[in-house]
């Protein structure tokens, strides 16, 4: 039947009527039951007595090896009213248990909220959340946060302590694993891609978490790299790289936050009104629940912002905290600090209304039990396929010389202290992983048979001792390739676990080197929890493949790229660095007034001795290493190469109305089909406040077969110029602007434009 154009038109004007009725409707129907939320809150708070309120505040840690029957006074105390929540009850009767004796026993029927740290997945086991953020996908993010969610609440867990939105600059600090690297662009994608995850569009789901966007904020600028340690930023720093990613996470509905354990400036997080109030409630129009860290409300007094316990209750609750973790200095103070007009009982019961909120767009007052038929599909295989995916999307292929992909029927020697380790290969913060469900590289290349000999050499990552280095450099006299999987175990890496030296640790460089005189090629495999400097034996291996800690399938996933089922799709989300004295090292650093440019770089070794004293170079660098990184962020190679070409801009100047597109041409240069993460960065020449040399405004995944070419264009506006500058102002700037559409932060093709 052929329609005619009026009949078209008509038709057109229906279906967009009808879209915007279905927004306006659903949007209506949000809005009123927002409304019933508010009205429940008031009138719950209004039968509730004091020490009840204090009671929600209280989020209880309890061990998840408890044998036996429940502690009755743990019992009690939730019959009181006297807790809000729990973390890591893993046993499903006293989930059960404490939940019904809280909405049948309690004064109010108030439900309890049970929380774990679902990191990076529950059972199923996906790459670290550094290795995520190496996809550049938020695809990847949201089913992983998604499957976590579907598996974790089949155990009760409604809220998960993730994602972690902290920009990190420094590898050598232990929770760079967490992060989602340096670019606050690439986290702000990944992080409300996260957030979509685990809630879904709607919370009320039991098969959904409430997420938390942690730890507000700078952790990851902590000086040194060393966990915990002192942050200073200045006010546009905070602004302009820290805060991003959490404001996206706050527009995409995280429904809580945690507070850091560091201090900013001179004031703990915890304990900080500007940023819990002025910023996050006032500005940012959070309207959920504060949560802090465990114990960070009494470390104040480690840190000597606050004299003692009841002192660290004052300071936490007058700038906002609504909810304490572990740590009892609420439970045992509130009372008398209201009663002393120290803390008044308003703010009180704003903490009660924001953790209110969460638990009934939780819907756990009207289904607080776990639903009898969600098993959560543990290890489901469809769960297992997305694993393995994210694992293929996140290594990173750094180094090739020709040698990768291998021929099916290649020889190789397997060797290495993590080619055979279940539990490592799941990485930091897996405390549901289950080993036994771990496909490590032996298991996947037994599978597929493989021609191999495995030797691991070493036993463990930090292992010193050469007794095993025999066994396996005469493993490699009838190999083709010898694949090396090393790095860390999982334990080096996550909270509170820094290091100095980021070295392949224990013996691995030394039978590295042992191995590399057999003159058979080296494919070395890393996985860790931070970038690892391998200047010291780049030369000596003719690959390099960055696999972080690849989760379950991590095995599976290396198996397919080593032999070319699939490439490696990853592209480094921070700057990888020569040595651990190059660090803090990130792309998106400021000029100084003598920038280093490798014409004026004069190395140590090339200074003549006994030469006159002089500033050689002039610029900024180290006189060992240089000032460049030994791979830049955003970098990663392929199983073909590309070139980029004739970059153009709509527009030489556009106004503060008007968009500009940037485009360029990519072409395939090689003989197999590949995908390239093309990627945006703009410089804004000269600025109120100095502005980075480069930064990331977008990325697009582009898939060419050999010898194509396509199109890429970008467009942008005066929107995504903006910064915050000296006086506080978000704006764009009138000037110039120098614009790249590139491989990585270090190269691609460049041109200009003006904003006026």
């Amino acid at each position: 039947m052929k329609l005619s154009l009026k009949t078209l038109t008509l038709l057109f004007i229906f279906i967009c009527f009808s879209a915007c009725s279905n927004k306006e409707s659903q949007s209506e129907s949000r809005s009123s039951e927002e409304d019933k939320i508010e009205s429940q809150i008031e009138d719950i708070l209004s039968k509730m007595t004091l020490q009840e309120k204090i009671g929600q505040t209280n989020l209880r840690g309890t061990s998840s090896r408890v044998k036996g029957e429940l502690p009755e006074e743990l019992k009690t105390a939730v019959r009181n009213g006297e807790i809000g929540a729990f973390l890591n009850v893993m046993n499903l009767d006293y989930v059960k248990e404490l939940q019904r004796i809280a909405v049948e026993e309690s004064p109010n029927g108030i439900p309890l909220i049970f929380a774990r740290d679902v990191i990076h997945g529950f059972k199923t086991v996906f790459p670290i959340p550094l290795g995520m953020a190496a996809s550049w996908d938020a695809e990847v993010a949201r089913k992983s946060s998604e499957i976590a969610a579907f598996e974790a609440s089949s155990a009760g867990i409604r809220w998960t302590f993730a994602p972690m939105l902290d920009i990190a600059r420094d590898s050598r600090w232990g929770r760079i694993a967490e992060s989602p690297g340096e670019d606050p662009y690439l986290a702000s994608i990944l992080g409300k891609a996260y957030i979509e995850g685990f809630q879904s569009d709607d919370l009320s789901n039991p098969t959904t978490m409430a997420a938390c966007a942690k730890h507000y904020i700078g952790y990851g600028a902590a000086i040194g790299g060393r966990d915990y340690n002192t942050v200073n930023i200045s006010e546009p720093l905070l602004r302009n790289v820290y805060l991003p990613p959490f404001k996206s996470a706050l527009d995409a509905g995280a429904a809580t936050v945690m507070s850091s354990f560091n201090e900013i400036n001179g004031i703990p997080a915890t304990g900080n009104e500007y940023l819990l109030k002025d910023v996050l409630r006032d500005e940012l129009n959070f309207d959920g629940f504060v949560v802090s860290d465990w114990d960070s409300t009494k470390e104040m007094i480690a840190h000597g912002y606050a004299r003692d316990d009841k002192h660290a209750a004052e300071l936490s609750a007058n700038a906002g905290l609504d909810m304490e973790m572990n740590s009892k200095v609420y439970e045992n103070h509130l009372k008398e600090l209201i009663d002393e007009g120290k803390v008044s009982l308003k703010q009180l019961d704003e903490f009660v209304k924001h953790i209110l909120r969460i638990k009934l767009r939780l819907n756990l007052f009207e289904k607080p039990y776990i639903p009898e038929n969600h098993t959560g599909n543990l290890y489901a295989e469809a769960h297992l396929k997305e694993a393995k995916k994210a694992a293929v999307k996140s290594t990173v292929l750094l180094k090739n010389e020709s040698i990768l992909p291998l021929a099916k029927d290649t020889k190789v020697a397997v060797i290495g202290p993590l080619a055979n380790k279940p539990h490592e290969q799941l990485g930091t913060w897996t405390f549901d992983g289950d080993k036994t469900h771990t496909v490590t590289p032996v298991d996947a290349f037994k599978k597929s048979e493989v021609n191999f000999q495995f030797v691991e050499g070493l036993t463990y990552s930090r292992d010193k001792s050469t007794n095993g280095f025999e066994e396996a450099i005469k493993a490699v006299n009838n190999a083709d390739v010898i694949l090396f999987f090393g790095g860390e175990e999982a334990i080096l890496s996550g909270e509170a676990h820094s290091r100095a030296n980021i070295d392949l640790p224990g013996a691995q460089t030394e039978l590295l080197k042992a191995l590399a005189q057999t003159g058979k090629p080296i494919v070395l495999i890393i996985m860790a929890g931070r970038p690892i400097t391998i200047t010291n034996i780049i030369d000596d291996v003719d690959a390099v493949l960055m696999a972080w800690h690849p989760g379950t399938m991590g095995g599976e996933a290396l198996h397919d790229i080593i032999f070319g089922r699939s490439e490696p799709q990853g592209r480094l989300p921070v700057s990888w660095p020569k040595a651990a004295g190059q660090l803090p090292y990130f792309y998106n650093h400021k000029n100084t007034g003598r920038p280093a440019e490798v014409d004026q770089f004069v190395q140590m070794d090339s200074i003549p001795i006994g030469v006159w004293q002089s500033s050689l170079g002039n610029d900024s660098h180290y006189l060992d290493i240089g000032y460049t990184p030994h791979f830049p962020f955003g970098y990663g190679l392929s199983y073909t190469d590309f070139e980029y070409e004739d970059i153009s801009v709509s527009k030489d100047t556009i106004s503060f109305n008007e968009d500009i597109t940037i485009k360029a041409y990519v072409k395939n240069t090689g003989k197999t089909s590949g995908k390239e993460i093309v990627q945006l960065y703009i410089q804004d020449v000269v600025g109120s406040i100095t502005r980075p040399i480069r930064e990331l405004k977008g990325f697009k995944h582009v898939s060419l077969k050999p010898g194509e070419i396509k199109e890429v264009s970008f467009t942008i506006s005066s929107v995504d110029l903006k910064f915050t500058n000296s006086k506080l102002i978000n704006n764009a700037e009138e000037g110039a602007f120098n614009v790249w559409i590139a491989p990585n932060a270090a190269s691609g093709l460049k041109t200009s434009f003006y904003l006026k």
